[in-house]
């Protein structure tokens, strides 16, 4: 045989090889799923030669047994309740995660702040706003310090103290259906609950996967989707949080959804809407939700010491008009 050939050999198999394996990718369907999920929406694309919708319900089953405060079976519900219950694998990671960045916000994230939190929107159902009395009160049982896990299980410092992961949770599932996707070979994906994403890979036109940032008006019914602007991901999370969605008016004054642990009250800060860029989504969500917390300056100096994480913040300035600050590195 000629020498060139015993050598050309070994080439052809590799090439050949690889159109192999990018046809078979290439064919590959785009697929969706999409539903309700968390009071939410869902919506979910990925490439794959299999449909995985069951496999994705299967996730979101396990963490609403897990996390959710309206599910009456799960384990945050028993923890609130004083129930005895041995908390599973995913609340334990979200509880650690949880006291990690509550002490490096120093406190601005807190998911021992549902009774303040249920006490501020009662009272806004019911045109009753809680008294300096009951604020004060309510604020004795908030603090992560005053809650830990012993021995596998809860310990609470006081009975009446409740959990809420809501601010967290969603970021939580969308990890871990990103992280089921990758175990089932699926490379190319983006994965959203309730504006909270996963992006890896490439979309089917073969681009980055354009998210976009919505302008925050106010709008209670979710009608507005005017856009702030269009960010391109890949292989990162991005999470959301805004005050323009829910909240209400009482004497004139607008009263946010997000309530600061510090003081009991809802935050009266510039910042209209602050979205983050992490590794993962958990960590997105939970920093987003802190930073409407902490304010700009506040915020802006935390993430000097996490160059992982990037954010764009929308504003007003002393006009009231718009304005949008990003970490110098987001591109």
């Amino acid at each position: 045989m000629d020498k060139r050939i015993t050598y050309l050999l070994p080439v052809l198999a590799i090439v050949l090889a690889l159109l192999v394996a990018f046809s078979g990718s290439r064919h590959k369907t785009y697929r969706k799923a999409s539903g309700l999920v968390f009071g939410t929406s869902y919506n979910i694309t990925y490439q794959g030669s299999s449909d995985l919708s069951n496999e994705i319900n299967a996730v979101f089953d396990s963490i609403n047994s897990s996390l959710s405060p309206f599910n009456e079976a799960s384990v945050i519900t028993a923890v609130n309740n004083n129930k005895p219950v041995v908390p599973d694998s995913m609340f334990v990671e979200v509880f650690q995660l949880s006291q990690r960045i509550c002490a490096d916000t120093q406190g601005a994230f807190d998911i021992t702040v549902a009774p303040l939190v249920n006490a501020w929107g009662f009272g806004f159902k019911n045109g009753a706003m809680p008294s300096e009395a009951q604020i004060d009160s309510l604020r004795s049982l908030v603090g992560m310090s005053k809650v830990s896990l012993v021995d596998g299980k809860v310990r609470k410092d006081d009975p009446r103290m409740m959990l809420d992961c809501s601010a967290i949770a969603k970021g939580y599932a969308v990890d871990r259906v990103a992280q089921m996707l990758l175990t089932h070979g699926v490379k190319n994906m983006m994965v959203e609950v309730g504006g909270e994403i996963v992006a890896h890979g490439k979309n089917a036109k073969g681009e980055a996967w354009r998210i976009g940032v919505t302008k925050p008006t106010d709008d209670t019914l979710s009608t507005s989707n005017e856009l702030q602007t269009v960010l391109q991901l890949t292989d990162i999370a991005m999470a959301t949080s805004g005050n323009y969605r829910n909240f209400y008016y009482k004497d004139g004054k607008k009263y946010a959804h997000t309530i600061d642990p510090h003081t009991g009250r809802p935050v009266q800060h510039s910042i209209l809407s602050a979205t983050v860029l992490a590794p993962t989504c958990a960590i997105a969500d939970a920093y987003a939700t802190s930073f409407m917390v902490m304010g700009m300056e506040k915020a802006k100096e935390l993430l000097k010491r996490h160059t992982e994480m990037k954010a764009y913040l929308i504003y007003t300035d002393e006009k009231g008009q718009y304005c949008v600050w990003n970490s110098p590195h987001l591109q």
